[in-house]
């Protein structure tokens, strides 16, 4: 990945190339400030609808009581010092070489990016809609919904069930559902013991799986249980009134629901035409560009990539690597093949931490993992390194936030 950021300048007669980036977050924000720091004579737009980026990286701990919500919260100000145009608005649209904001306005490009992260598909489970989550939060869009969760555990009475809801795969941080189970059941255990967490979910594996439940099994016993699909663990319908999750087998009351619902691209990923019928963006794995609609590339949560999770980290490397493309491109020079990694911390407890790690390269017209190059953390490792993997978590988080924020 370090060898694409080499990219050539470029040309003269193309330095008022224009760039155009739609959505602020790890993805968008990075690939705008490289794109700058690549090329400085390049015209680098970043669209956002939000003043104020809520991080999604640690906002569970937010939900458990362990942060506050502040502390994931940035501007967009660094992005602007950095010599980016940021514009305040949402996009709603792509027209030829033309971005459109909602309002009418319209931004010329002559590449574009997209990063629009997720939307959640509110037809994906019956019974789930914007209303409902007002009841029963999915708090996977960081920001009111992680509050409202947190506040509802607050008030819940000791000896209430939380039911959790996981979705069946792709999804945005696929090891997201069991750090937020296991820091839910951290609150339980030292403020409401008498309570009980139900996790209830579409797969029978997921990320990390190994690390997770014998973490539950030392931390939590008898309070945190996991219910995997063959043992019927699907969500097939819910009852915001009713405070209900059905199954095929039961029908579960909760005191506390968090429903994390069906996942797909942000909406302007439809609208811009990249978006296949999964919902989800392909793309060619060197520069990310759109296999769907040629000038336009897509990083982060939004796009197909292979076995590359979707997560902050992936996106930020996604972000590097796409820019350095996109100089190289307007140079008339063909990107350099890369190689990307990323690294996902998950917090069992405020001192408990467990790491997955991956190193990828593009194979077959995706990005495939590099064998032997990742890793998990150690089943048997002593406490004292569980909690230097909560350490090192936290300064990721403060590192990342830095470098794309500040």
């Amino acid at each position: 990945m370090m060898g694409a950021l080499a990219a050539p300048r470029i040309a003269s007669a193309q330095a008022a190339a224009r760039v155009v980036v739609i959505g602020g977050g790890f993805a968008g924000a990075t690939c705008a400030r490289t794109l700058k720091a690549l090329e400085p004579k390049l015209a680098v737009s970043l669209i956002e609808p939000d003043r104020v980026f809520t991080a999604c990286p640690f906002s569970n701990a937010v939900i458990g009581g362990l942060r506050e919500i502040v502390q994931q919260q940035f501007t967009h100000d660094g992005v602007a010092r950095a010599g980016v145009t940021v514009t305040p608005g949402l996009a709603i649209g792509v027209d030829g070489k033309e971005v459109v904001l909602e309002g009418g306005t319209r931004l010329p490009f002559d590449r574009l990016v997209l990063a629009p992260g997720i939307d959640l598909n509110w037809s994906g489970l019956p019974g789930y809609t914007e209303a409902a989550a007002e009841t029963m939060p999915h708090a996977w869009k960081a920001g009111a919904q992680t509050v409202l969760l947190r506040r509802q555990l607050e008030a819940m009475d000791d000896g209430g069930l939380v039911v959790m809801s996981a979705p069946a795969n792709p999804f945005r941080c696929p090891p997201g559902p069991y750090e937020r189970a296991s820091l839910i059941a951290h609150y339980l255990k030292t403020k409401k013991p008498k309570s009980k967490l139900l996790l209830l979910d579409s797969k029978d594996a997921f990320s990390k799986q190994r690390l997770f439940q014998d973490a539950w099994a030392k931390l939590y016993p008898g309070l945190l249980e996991w219910v995997s699909l063959s043992k019927g663990g699907k969500v097939t319908a819910v009852d915001p009134v009713a405070m209900t999750l059905s199954t095929d087998f039961a029908q579960h009351k909760a005191a506390v629901a968090n429903v994390i619902p069906p996942q797909r691209a942000g909406r302007i990923a439809e609208a811009a035409g990249v978006a296949d019928r999964s919902g989800w963006c392909p793309v060619e794995p060197v520069s990310f560009e759109s296999r769907l609609r040629p000038g336009i590339h897509v990083i982060g949560d939004a796009a197909i990539m292979g076995a590359m999770p979707k997560s902050a980290f992936s996106a930020n490397a996604q972000a590097k690597v796409c820019a350095a493309a996109i100089v190289a491109r307007l140079a008339g020079r063909e990107p350099v093949e890369p190689r990307l990694i990323n690294t996902c911390y998950s917090l069992v407890a405020p001192d408990y931490g467990i790491t997955i790690a991956g190193v990828y390269k593009p194979t077959n017209g995706q990005l495939a993992d590099i064998p032997g190059a990742g890793g998990v953390s150690p089943l048997d490792a002593p406490q004292e390194f569980r909690a230097r993997e909560a350490l090192y978590a936290e300064g990721w988080f403060r590192t990342i936030a830095a470098e794309t924020f500040g």
